[in-house]
């Protein structure tokens, strides 16, 4: 199926094979692309090697519980922001209210809310989106911020601002304000690179005639010339 607009990567995690049916036909009617894991210990390694936009985790499992799994999950640099739905019967609410204090983004109640399954989750896709787009606003300001540095350092390359200038806000007209000054920069100092190294030539040519005039007009020189002048006399009287 392809992905509606708007849908996500799900990990449902839960040791009931018809909890993970039922929310995996929910999910898939909302188009959401989901995964499955039995324990948290089968979802730790899928959220190694694969990327998910939201958990749906269950707090009662064998192996690795959902507390286990949670605090993993919040103590990884790479997982810590990501959305995770504690799924808890009404006699673990206040299990459910101990995961929202330890970095849970939301709670579904058992048994499952079409409704409210809906709700959850692309609220907690909404809150993925902005973080993300905020990360990406942040790393392409860096991208601006390491322009500056390497323009200073003479190393500026401007197609390192290229994806920052793509874009349609006050950023992307910075970053393309930013590279036609660096690239008139760049143009001028060439410029003044040509016309220093003319300057040079000239300087170089001047220095030279200066010493050849001083040469020429040296009595060391004039001698050497009277003396060549009678050796050639000399060499032509003989023939």
């Amino acid at each position: 199926m392809t992905p509606e607009p708007g849908a996500g990567r799900v990990l449902v995690v839960d040791d009931g094979e018809m909890n993970r049916r039922v929310l995996g036909a929910a999910l898939a009617r909302e188009g959401h692309e989901t995964e499955q894991a039995t324990n948290g210990r089968e979802a730790l390694e899928l959220l190694a090697h694969r990327s998910f936009d939201v958990i749906l985790l269950d707090l009662v499992m064998p192996e690795m519980d959902g507390f286990e799994t949670l605090t993993a999950i919040k103590a990884d640099d790479a997982l810590r922001h990501l959305p995770v739905i504690v799924i808890s019967g009404i006699d673990e609410m206040d299990a459910a209210v101990r995961c929202i204090q330890m970095g849970a983004t939301d709670y579904l109640p058992k048994p499952f809310n079409a409704a409210l399954l809906r709700a959850r989750v692309n609220a907690s896709l909404a809150g993925k989106r902005l973080r993300d787009l905020e990360l990406e606003y942040l790393e392409q300001v860096e991208h601006v911020i390491e322009a500056a540095g390497a323009l200073e350092a003479g190393s500026f390359e401007p197609e390192s601002l290229e994806t920052v200038a793509a874009r349609e806000d006050a950023l992307g007209l910075l970053a393309r304000t930013f590279a036609r000054m660096a690239s008139e920069v760049r143009a001028r100092e060439e410029r003044l690179r040509a016309e220093v190294a003319e300057l040079r030539i000239e300087i170089d040519e001047a220095r030279q005639a200066r010493r050849v005039e001083e040469i020429t007009s040296s009595d060391y020189f004039r001698d050497l010339r009277d003396r060549a002048s009678d050796l050639r006399r000399i060499v032509t009287s003989d023939d």
